[in-house]
């Protein structure tokens, strides 16, 4: 899934000229900020099977009610927010926004989807939504920049792929959407809630640069960030397949082993990103988008370390809601905060504003590392 979806963000970075890359990045960055409702009925659903498989039918009932209000709610509210959006990010047109929020519509169904198949470690069940959804993006995605080399273009076609991994994962609900069993709905709410309140802090964490690039630097300057940005989110979601997998192992583990196996991946994975792009800078341009961003060919490195970092704080937050223990939000909140501030009060430019992500990371990795570990519950409910 998150190569397609790379392949897909070099495609258009090629298609499309800096300043239309830079709207794309900066509207990627807001369907990744939407989808952590998606992720959060992810997290809570996985977990709540994960620890008690036995009453997994009573889980899914609540589920399916609660995603269909909150892929309602979360398509709308994006929508309406492009009175704001649009010139905040400095677009010409209103309807860039408004597809953001029509593609997280499927995006959320994708979410409870893709958290039965998980705690339920249904890897193949799950193997099947991801795929679709990378390749759902990828294919539509391309077609459309291939019609159209804008941003706008871009946006129908992710929004026309959304809905490839809803349609994968309806096996998954098979008996369920006639007939789904009651459940603890305001239980799982309070949960689902709580794990999306994190994942949103965390995912404006990892995507305010490219909001911040957008809104401050001059539109070409924008570009060249957001060329580079494309390396950073390839080292952030190259290792995610780690929390995937051992999320369940997360939820039941007192030892907290699981989640030192699950850092030591993700940093590995990282230091070889980092290292491969200091050495071979100019392979790295080429997989940014090309010649035209050759001035930023010697701080992709760079880019590629703050996505790595920024990948580590991804499993801690997720160990973080495997044990129920919602109280990371406030360090994630604390780290947006810094980044803000420190972009808007400084001086900075490209190389400044990369490192201060950096700096801000590595900080954040290392407070919530050293942190006491809060007891988890093992209970459904």
């Amino acid at each position: 899934m998150n190569v397609a979806i790379y392949v897909f963000t070099v495609a258009a970075a090629r298609a499309l000229v800096p300043a239309e890359l830079g709207a794309l990045i900066a509207l990627l960055g807001v369907l990744l900020i939407g989808n952590v409702v998606s992720l959060g009925i992810q997290a809570a659903t996985a977990r709540r099977i994960a620890v008690a498989p036995q009453d997994r039918a009573h889980v899914i009932g609540p589920v399916l009610r609660v995603t269909a209000a909150a892929a309602t709610t979360v398509g709308a509210l994006v929508a309406l927010s492009s009175v704001v959006m649009t010139p905040v990010l400095r677009l010409d047109s209103s309807w860039p926004v408004i597809l953001a929020g029509l593609t997280l519509v499927p995006l959320t169904v994708m979410g409870a989807q893709a958290g039965i198949a998980q705690g339920s470690e249904r890897w193949g069940a799950l193997t099947a939504i991801y795929l679709a959804n990378g390749v759902g993006r990828l294919l539509f995605g391309s077609l459309a920049v291939a019609i159209e080399p804008t941003a706008t273009a871009a946006m129908v076609g992710i929004a026309v792929g959304a809905w490839a991994p809803v349609l994968a994962g309806l096996p998954l609900l098979r008996g369920h959407l006639l007939h789904p069993k009651a459940g603890g709905r305001r239980a799982f709410v309070r949960e689902a809630v709580g794990g999306s309140h994190a994942l949103l802090a965390y995912f404006v964490l990892s995507s305010l640069d490219a909001l911040v690039a957008r809104n401050r630097f001059e539109p070409d300057e924008a570009g060249l960030y957001a060329a580079g940005l494309i390396l950073t989110k390839a080292a952030l979601f190259a290792p995610q397949f780690v929390s995937v997998v051992v999320f369940p192992a997360l939820a039941r583990d007192e030892t907290r082993r699981a989640r030192g196996l699950a850092v030591l991946a993700v940093v590995g994975l990282g230091t070889v990103a980092v290292a491969a792009t200091a050495l071979l800078p100019q392979v790295a341009l080429i997989l940014v988008g090309g010649p035209q961003y050759a001035e930023i060919a010697d701080r992709l490195w760079l880019f590629a370390l703050a996505g790595s970092l920024l990948a580590v704080v991804h499993i801690l937050v997720f160990d973080a809601l495997a044990r129920h223990a919602h109280g990371i939000v406030v360090l994630l909140w604390g780290a947006v905060a810094t980044v803000l501030v420190a972009a808007y009060t400084l001086d900075v430019h490209l190389t400044g504003l990369v490192t201060i992500v950096v700096a801000v990371a590595t900080t954040l990795a290392v407070v919530v590392w050293f942190l006491p570990g809060e007891s988890t519950s093992h209970r459904a409910s």
